[in-house]
């Protein structure tokens, strides 16, 4: 192999290393899974909290519900103790709060789950949240996407709600049974990557076999 066919070889793997480490601190987010749900019944949520810091731990999440949702239902979390924020009897937020010695280090997230209902006859939710390290430091997952603009560098975890039809849920609540499993099949940092990052690998192949062939030519 020639010495420009290597270069650009070399290259074009500093360009895919490049766009993958992109792809990944895209994701490096608070985010709500499903990322959809059907209106007006109850959903369980799990929202994903990494830990972005290299010398800190996560040690509190602090998550604000919509006035619409009036009712929250919160998995208990081993080495994390919860409570429900409300004004009168509506729920207003869930804060969890690490025990002494738990906390996400630098490596690692965790998820925590809530049921929450009804849910609102809108295009979506916005649930605000706030990350709090162990130096004080406190990321507030607050900014809100805008239509045509590049997203926010703190994007606030979105719901996107869907129309139900009436079938009755476990809760007793009505549900779309179609929307659910889509929701429920949905993941936005699993597979949900796997398009993007197979696009970038293309790419790079295709400009690597073409800078090759264009270089034996001119040999």
């Amino acid at each position: 192999m020639s010495h420009p066919v290597r270069r650009l070889l070399a290259a074009c793997c500093l360009a895919l290393t490049g766009l993958l480490a992109l792809a990944g601190a895209a994701s490096a987010h608070v985010t709500v899974n499903p990322s959809t749900a059907p209106q007006g019944g109850y959903a369980k949520l799990t929202f994903r909290v990494p830990t972005e810091s290299d010398n800190a731990s996560t040690v509190k999440l602090e998550i604000a519900l919509p006035a619409e949702i009036t009712s929250v239902r919160v998995k208990p979390h081993p080495g994390w103790s919860y409570e429900i924020q409300r004004s009168g009897e509506d729920a207003t937020g869930v804060t969890w709060t690490a025990d002494d010695g738990v906390g996400l280090g630098p490596t690692e997230f965790d998820e925590f789950d809530i049921s929450v209902g009804p849910l609102p006859d809108t295009d979506q939710v916005v649930f605000k949240a706030l990350q709090t390290y162990s130096d004080g430091t406190v990321v507030r997952w607050i900014e809100e996407s805008a239509a045509g603009q590049p997203e926010p560098e703190h994007p606030a975890p979105v719901l996107t709600l869907t129309p139900a039809s009436e079938t009755t849920d476990s809760h007793g609540a009505t549900t779309s049974t179609a929307a659910s499993t889509a929701a429920e099949d949905t993941d936005d940092d699993g597979d949900s990557k796997a398009p993007l990052i197979l696009s970038i690998v293309a790419l790079v192949v295709a400009v690597a076999g073409a800078g090759a062939t264009f270089v034996r030519r001119r040999a």
